[in-house]
């Protein structure tokens, strides 16, 4: 059983931003960059009542950092 729980992407994105993440400025685009010092910039596409499996979770930690403990 993986460690991480499906979650809606509004609650992913939340925790994101909590952990120093913050959004670039955008023109209009439904991705949003999201930029943190001293990593390379991650682009968010998720709807945010898309809900988000154990595997995409994963993934957006691998580059984010993202811990199950910040949901």
């Amino acid at each position: 059983m993986s460690k991480w729980p499906s979650s809606k992407a509004h609650r992913v994105f939340k925790a994101i931003l909590r952990t120093g993440w913050s959004p670039k400025s955008s023109k209009g685009s439904s991705h949003i960059s999201l930029q943190k010092l001293g990593l390379p910039d991650f682009t968010w596409a998720f709807h945010d009542n898309v809900e988000i499996g154990p595997k995409m979770l994963s993934r957006i930690a691998k580059h984010t950092g993202l811990k199950p403990s910040d949901l």
